[in-house]
C-alpha cells in the first residue's frame, strides 16, 4: 500500500497540472518559475495602548522596541521574538514580510510626510462665466 503512494502523487503533478499552475500564475502577474522571496521578518505594529496594563506587558513592548501606538518595528524570525509577540498578541498586529520589505525609521518617516507647498488645481475665475 505504501509503495503505491508515490506513484499516485506523481500522477497528480502531471505536466498538465503544472501548466495550469503556470497559467494561473501568469494571470495574477507572476511567473511560477520565479523564486518568491521567503518571509524572514516580523512587521509588528502596536494597535492598542498598554496603559493600565501590568508592568510585565509594558516591559515586553519595550523589549520589542515599541514605545507608542501605531509604531512599527521589524524583527527577524526567532523563537524569543515569537514568544514576546505571543505575550502581547492582543495589543499588536503582526505580519510576515520578506527582507526587501523592511523599512528604516527614516524611510517610514519620509513615507508619512506630506508634499511640501501647494498645487494649483483650478482657478475659480475660469470656472465662472463672467
Amino acid at each position: 500500500m505504501w509503495a503505491l503512494l508515490p506513484s499516485k502523487l506523481s500522477l497528480r503533478t502531471s505536466s498538465a497540472s503544472r501548466q495550469s499552475v503556470r497559467q494561473w500564475a501568469r494571470s495574477i502577474g507572476t511567473d511560477a518559475s520565479e523564486q518568491v522571496e521567503p518571509n524572514t521578518h516580523f512587521r509588528i505594529t502596536l494597535r492598542r495602548s498598554a496603559i493600565s496594563l501590568p508592568s510585565n506587558f509594558k516591559g515586553t513592548l519595550v523589549a520589542l522596541g515599541i514605545h507608542r501606538r501605531m509604531q512599527t518595528v521589524y524583527h527577524k524570525h526567532s523563537p524569543d521574538i515569537a514568544g514576546k509577540i505571543l505575550r502581547v498578541k492582543e495589543l499588536v498586529q503582526v505580519e510576515n514580510v520578506p527582507a526587501s520589505a523592511i523599512r528604516t525609521k527614516t524611510e517610514q518617516r519620509q513615507a508619512r510626510k506630506s508634499i511640501r507647498g501647494y498645487q494649483k488645481v483650478a482657478s475659480r475665475l475660469s470656472a465662472v462665466d463672467l
